[in-house]
């Protein structure tokens, strides 16, 4: 029989006040006979543990000494980012250790090398510090409350809880480069009501971060991860700590992730390229073919909105503007442009008269297609010149001494050259002939020469003649000097110029913006 139960057994009978003492705090003596639960009972008994207050250690000096409490995670599964929420979700181990003094038995029952196990009812009797997700919308134990706790304690005191969670946790994404983003998302764990001068987190020296080697992300790569510790500051506005004031220990891990851009680029982009290529067959189409060019325009212009609406209800409302928002308004602008170029080409295809050019290439042609009205006004004006302004000239240089001259004797009508629409204007606009109208000159002089006219007036009439064949033959010229190269096109001709050019701008311009659009996207 052991003698510590035949001692105690005779005290008892002897000593009952002091067998009542010893039921108000049961003794350790001989640990090694007691079963698990018995030492756990008797460690954890209220003599001996207060499970509401921290373990207590000093130092050297005297000098209290914090809680040291180690963290390490595992992470073996991870759910993508969720964007419209800007969240995550992740399903993780969790697993931190700290020393008890409290629960050292390895004095009291030394031959037990192996620790106490136990699930949340061992928890339950311990004190625990406090740990919170700081960013976590929602998290949970996994599985039943029982089985996913996993508590030990070792024969030094050292205490080690693993917990199997489920956290969804926020994630503020930055998505101006979306869909060619990459992530930063951070767990960030905090001491609730213990502050730095009582607890302080640190992560473990030896793989404080673990991920499944199974882990996959359908829409992410998971780059590197890192870890980090710092203090939090809080004052009496931060009610994050239950609105008490100090500083709180606080570790996090980030993973960086870059999302997987195959889904986007087939669904999105490469659709919105050929939408976009679809709206240039219009400029193969005649311009007079009005319905089938309206069609072709907004069925494109519909389709490429249907299919940029559905991207973006997936994200959130920003306040910054998106890579993607930037690609779609540009393809809209180009989807835009070719309708406006149907429009432009079909007014000038209607349109009755010819218009004047100077020279065939494209700023003289565009120049005379944007303001035909004022190059046919000018042309009208100097075709009329040499008969009005010109023979006006002509007489009133030959009054005499400045006396107003009347044309009372004859009146001669000379043949007007006009410029007609559709004829051209270069080599083969006719000169005036400057032999009839030294004839009828000619014969006006002589008709004055048999009237009542002296011959002073028929000498100083003769001078007037010879000056207007001089002012007729200089403006003659100017007339040539003018109009010399020009030609001129029907409003058809334009308009199938226009289309062949556009054929050749629209895909050019839009390489360009792709140029532009990747370059930005990979190396800025």
């Amino acid at each position: 029989m052991n003698w510590a139960i035949i001692i105690s057994i005779l005290l008892n009978c002897l000593f009952p006040g002091i067998a009542a003492l010893d039921d108000d705090c049961p003794t350790l003596a001989d640990g090694d006979s007691f079963s698990q639960t018995q030492l756990l009972d008797r460690l954890t008994h209220g003599c001996r543990y207060d499970r509401l207050e921290r373990p207590i250690t000093y130092s050297e000096t005297g000098q209290r000494l914090p809680v040291d409490v180690y963290m390490r995670a595992y992470i073996y599964f991870m759910q993508n980012l969720e964007a419209h929420d800007l969240q995550f979700k992740i399903y993780a181990l969790l697993q931190m250790r700290y020393l008890d003094p409290r629960l050292n038995f390895r004095t009291v029952s030394p031959k037990r090398k192996q620790p106490i196990l136990g699930e949340q009812q061992l928890r339950d009797t311990l004190w625990m510090p406090h740990i919170f997700l700081a960013n976590e919308r929602d998290s949970s134990i996994l599985g039943m409350a029982e089985k996913d706790i996993l508590t030990s304690i070792s024969p030094d005191g050292t205490v080690i809880v693993s917990n199997r969670i489920k956290a969804t946790l926020y994630c503020w994404l930055n998505l101006k480069k979306f869909p060619f983003d990459e992530q930063h998302c951070s767990t960030v764990l905090e001491s609730w009501m213990y502050n730095t001068s009582e607890l302080v987190l640190h992560w473990e020296q030896k793989r404080p971060i673990t991920f499944d080697s199974g882990l996959h992300l359908t829409e992410f790569v998971l780059q590197k991860s890192w870890y980090n510790e710092t203090v939090i500051n809080a004052d009496l506005s931060d009610l994050r700590h239950g609105a008490f004031a100090g500083n709180y220990s606080s570790m996090s891990f980030t993973v960086h992730l870059t999302r997987v851009v195959g889904f986007y680029l087939m669904d999105y982009f490469l659709p919105s390229m050929l939408i976009v290529a679809i709206s240039w067959v219009s400029f193969w189409l005649q311009a007079d073919q009005a319905p089938p060019r309206i069609t072709l325009g907004t069925s494109t212009m519909l389709t490429f909105i249907t299919l940029a609406s559905a991207q973006g209800k997936t994200l959130p409302k920003v306040s910054y503007i998106k890579v993607s928002e930037v690609w779609f308004l540009g393809c809209t602008i180009f989807i835009f442009g070719s309708m406006v170029e149907f429009a432009f080409v079909n007014t000038i295809w209607r349109r009755k008269n010819s218009v004047p050019v100077k020279k065939l290439n494209s700023k003289h042609i565009l120049k005379s297609t944007l303001s035909p009205t004022l190059l046919r006004r000018k042309s009208h004006t100097r075709s009329k010149s040499f008969s009005g302004v010109a023979l006006q000239k002509a007489m009133d240089a030959g009054s005499l001494g400045g006396e107003p001259n009347f044309n009372n004797y004859l009146t001669v009508n000379l043949p007007i050259t006009t410029i007609n629409e559709g004829q051209v204007l270069g080599n083969t606009h006719k000169k005036l002939d400057v032999n009839f109208v030294e004839s009828a000159f000619g014969g006006m002089a002589a008709a004055r020469s048999t009237g009542t006219v002296n011959s002073a007036a028929t000498t100083s009439q003769c001078g007037s003649n010879n000056r207007l064949d001089n002012t007729s033959r200089e403006t003659l010229n100017e007339e040539e000097a003018d109009f010399s190269g020009w030609t001129t096109l029907t409003p058809q001709e334009i308009a199938i110029w226009i289309d062949s050019r556009a054929r050749f701008v629209f895909p050019v311009a839009f390489l360009v913006f792709n140029l532009f659009f990747w370059t930005f996207v990979y190396f800025i």
